[in-house]
């Protein structure tokens, strides 16, 4: 800080200043990044052409010592403290200006007037900081003694000053935003490191140069040795072009990056793992880094895998029931021809079942169907397939599809095999040019599934329900939870079923 009238100002200009204030200031603009500073050289130089003198200096004086930033006309980098003009003239609102030394009590027996300089003539302009803190001067010097500088001397001189000290702000500048990245980087570093994941950050080009300690860790690596693009050589062969297509798809795109694969540990084996990263972005969205991690998940990718084979190997089993029952209806059906048409019933509907099971059943890559499994038209495709004829769709699907789960299969898959029966045996299917249009429609939390029947034969409401018709009631309202209407219109039956969305999928 710096405190007027003090009595024991030790320059003589009224003006103390706190040394540790001043240190801190000057520190602040890591003034040795400046030794020899082009911007600065180019100040000094035409600061002594401007003056017409054999010396210009930027002068910040230290505790100790005075430091040329820049000097022009001399050798010497520093020199003491107590033999400093600039000392002086720093503490100052104008240009001091000292025009014989040698008749100025304050350097008349200053070494570097009385020695091989031959300091005569000084002019140096303050150079104060932007908080008020006396950081040094911008001086000429000349061995010659002068009355003064000339006015459009002093003005370009102030000029020059003023530059100075804008190169002096912009190294500040720069040196508290350099501190406040490394510390930034600093806390990240520290932070990823504590995480259980192996943490990784790329250039917004893909370049990989940040992996912290978990990743050597994992992996036997040496720091560096995975920088650029060597981390895929540490994937599993198998799963190297599928990582790198990821990657370049996310790198074009923008999109989060999230890929399983194998990641080869520091034992030589080979371990599951979930890659993910996020890109930072600036305000007008330009990626500046992408952060990422990796995670193990060996083990519960090991426990997936059974958990699926034992899944496929229940399915199988349950499908190998369904066959075993319809041959069980089959060989009754042979030994009772009168209860064939029943047998012929029971045993579609069983087919229905089974194909309903097939479809909701855990697959694997090459059992699984094109439909997605939780699709509400990819299951009635399957169910309908029997009906449809190689040039004509006899039965056809529109409307949203909406997902379904394995407990809705099943009453879905008896209530539609029985409308397609039916449409078979009495409605439009039972005529070649006969078909049905099934729509589906989401209203709100509500689906609506209608089926429409065309170019049939006229069709009534019976007089009684049947067991197809109990059947789809009883699949409609007490396993779905819905309403079902029939509309017996002459020109072809109308079932509309009205489902909650909650029953048809738990997710």
């Amino acid at each position: 800080m710096i405190n007027d009238l003090s009595t024991d100002a030790p320059i003589g200009h009224g003006w103390r200043v706190d040394e540790g204030i001043r240190a801190i200031a000057i520190a602040e603009h890591r003034i040795e990044t400046l030794r020899d500073d082009s911007a600065l050289k180019k100040i000094t130089d035409f600061a002594a052409i401007l003056c017409d003198a054999p010396i210009a200096l930027v002068s910040i004086v230290e505790a100790s010592r005075q430091t040329f930033l820049s000097r022009t006309g001399l050798d010497a980098s520093e020199t003491p403290r107590e033999t400093s003009f600039c000392a002086h003239a720093m503490f100052g609102t104008d240009i001091m200006i000292v025009p014989d030394a040698t008749l100025d009590p304050r350097f008349s027996d200053n070494p570097l007037v009385t020695g091989d300089l031959g300091i005569r003539f000084y002019a140096g302009m303050p150079l104060i900081s932007d908080g008020g803190i006396p950081l040094g001067s911008l001086c000429i010097i000349d061995r010659t003694p002068r009355a003064d500088l000339t006015d459009f001397q002093r003005q370009g001189l102030k000029v020059l000053a003023a530059d100075v000290l804008n190169r002096l702000s912009d190294s500040r500048t720069s040196a508290i935003a350099r501190a406040t990245i490394a510390d930034s980087e600093g806390r990240f570093r520290t932070l990823a490191d504590s995480m259980p994941q192996m943490v990784w950050s790329t250039r917004p080009d893909g370049f990989h140069d940040y992996y912290n300690a978990r990743w050597y860790e994992f992996t036997g690596m040496f720091p560096g040795s995975t920088d650029g693009d060597a981390w895929n050589d540490i994937f599993h062969p198998e799963d190297q072009a599928r990582a790198w297509e990821q990657w370049r798809h996310s790198l074009a795109t923008g999109e989060p990056y999230q890929i399983e694969y194998r990641l080869r540990h520091r034992d030589g084996t080979y371990r599951w793992t979930l890659g993910r990263a996020l890109p930072m972005v600036d305000a007008e969205g330009a990626i500046m880094r992408w952060i990422g991690t990796c995670t193990d998940i060996h083990e519960q990718k090991l426990a997936s895998e059974e958990r699926e084979v034992i899944a496929q190997e229940l399915s199988h089993r349950i499908k190998n029931i369904f066959a075993v029952i319809s041959g069980l209806i089959s060989f009754a059906a042979r030994a009772n021809p009168d209860f064939r048409p029943i047998a012929d019933d029971l045993r579609q509907r069983v087919t229905a079942l089974g194909r309903a099971h097939d479809f909701v059943r855990p697959h694997s890559a090459r059992s699984r169907p094109e439909a997605r499994q939780n699709s509400l038209h990819g299951l009635l495709d399957a169910l309908f397939q029997p009906y449809q004829t190689v040039d004509t769709a006899r039965v056809r699907i529109s409307g949203a599809d909406v997902a379904i789960d394995d407990r809705s299969a099943t009453p879905l898959a008896l209530l539609f095999h029985e409308l397609a029966t039916n449409a078979v045996k009495y409605g439009a299917l039972s005529k070649d040019t006969g078909h049905v249009t099934v729509i589906s429609a989401v209203d709100g939390d509500q689906i609506v599934l209608t089926w429409r029947e065309h170019g049939g034969p006229d069709v009534s409401r019976p007089e009684t329900a049947g067991f197809g018709a109990q059947l789809i009631d009883l699949s409609a309202t007490r396993q779905l939870g819905g309403t079902v209407v029939h509309h017996w219109a002459e020109d072809g039956l109308q079932v509309v079923l009205t489902v909650g969305r909650a029953a048809l999928s738990r997710g």
